[in-house]
């Protein structure tokens, strides 16, 4: 039985090294538009004036504009490539990581978190 303890230790531990780091400032091209995208390690995203809570569960990113809910999307990231697709997405989107997070001023508020039960499907 102790194998199994070890065994899921382990797990733990690749679990927490793997941990996904989507801290930065993403671009992605929508037409011939470039949208900025600030992501910040206390759980909130910025593009323009709209300011977002995400959370990550699995391989799955969540969403929430403070509306109560969590729209979820699939989510592949690879370095400084992040790939989102499903939910409210016509068709996948890829964003690229090109620099640090920029400081949330302390206006603006980051939205609550609803519950995970409140998704949006």
């Amino acid at each position: 039985m102790q194998w199994h303890a070890l065994i899921l230790a382990g797990m733990v531990a690749l679990a927490v090294q793997a941990r996904v780091r989507l801290d930065g400032t993403w671009q992605a091209r929508s037409g011939d538009e470039i949208r900025h995208i600030v992501v910040r390690s206390d759980s909130s995203a910025q593009f323009g004036g709209e300011v977002a809570r995400w959370r990550v569960v699995g391989d799955s990113l969540w969403i929430t504009l403070g509306d109560g809910v969590w729209q979820v999307y699939g989510m592949k990231l690879a370095a400084d490539k992040l790939t989102i697709s499903g939910g409210d997405l016509e068709k996948p989107v890829t964003l690229r990581r090109v620099g640090p997070p920029v400081a949330r001023p302390d206006s603006l508020a980051i939205p609550e978190a609803p519950p995970a039960t409140a998704r949006a499907w």
